[in-house]
């Protein structure tokens, strides 16, 4: 299927491995022009240049700390400069610090809020105009299952990823008019980077192993595994795409089958 993107430039935020990494990979084998960012400079390079080897000048890449507003503006500005106005954006960041109510200082509700929440906002608020002049634009969050059934150990994650989740269906319904659409991907348990340390988490929380962690939450899967980056990246290219124009304001999940709500 032809997802006609070429040429079409993106920003994926958080790119340099796991999710955001594949979304990357995937939208420049549908001919796009890519931009990501990363905070880790070391990881930032050694996927730029693997990429580069593969997709040439079609791929651009700067360093940018989601926490921090000037940061933002500064990679925006680069990504305008090498590829002109951006048609696409994915939202994309690491977790915030997984526990408990009681485990919370004010520092990590801040520091979640500007990671999850207003990093999208901000990225949001910078591609919307252009987006609007041309009426074509694609904006894409990635969330989590939580957002549908919260984890008990990842309050910040429950909160502030829901209201990016609010924050994108009340958008759709105001862009939408422009031939902007706005959605969320809702990734179940995907084997990343992320997903290791959580389990590591769980494992230490509880005093079991690893292994029987790993076990147990795969078992609970009509699918029986974790998912794969690549998985995800597909939908991401394809809500990406024109294909995709009749669709927004929605929040699709990822997850083998996890969550067991009718909506």
């Amino acid at each position: 299927m032809n997802l006609g993107l070429e040429n079409k430039v993106a920003i994926v935020t958080a790119a340099s491995k796991g999710l955001g990494r594949a979304v990357v990979e995937a939208l420049l084998e549908e001919g796009a022009k890519v931009a990501f960012c990363s905070s880790n400079l070391e990881n930032l390079n050694k996927t730029l240049q693997e990429f580069q080897a593969k997709f040439g000048n079609n791929v651009f890449a700067k360093t940018c700390d989601l926490n921090n507003e000037n940061s933002i503006e500064e990679f925006y500005s680069a990504v305008i400069s090498n590829f002109g106005e951006v048609n696409i954006l994915v939202n994309n960041c690491g977790g915030p610090k997984a526990g408990y109510f009681e485990d919370m200082q004010k520092s990590d509700w801040d520091a979640g809020y500007k990671q999850v929440l207003r990093s999208a906002v901000k990225f949001t608020e910078l591609v919307i105009p252009s987006m609007k002049k041309s009426k074509w634009g694609r904006i894409i969050n990635i969330t989590s299952l939580s957002v549908k059934q919260p984890v008990d150990n990842l309050l910040l994650s429950n909160v502030f990823r829901s209201g990016l989740t609010a924050f994108a269906k009340t958008l759709s319904n105001t862009y939408a008019e422009f031939g902007i659409t706005v959605n969320n991907i809702a990734p179940g348990h995907i084997l990343t980077e992320r997903l290791k340390s959580l389990i590591e988490f769980r494992a230490k929380e509880t005093g079991r192993t690893y292994e029987e962690i790993f076990s147990e939450m795969t078992n609970v899967m009509p699918v029986k595994r974790f998912g794969k980056p690549q998985e995800l990246a597909a939908m991401a290219a394809f809500l990406a795409s024109e294909k995709a124009a009749f669709i927004t304001g929605t929040t699709i999940q990822v997850d083998g089958g996890m969550i067991k709500s009718l909506l």
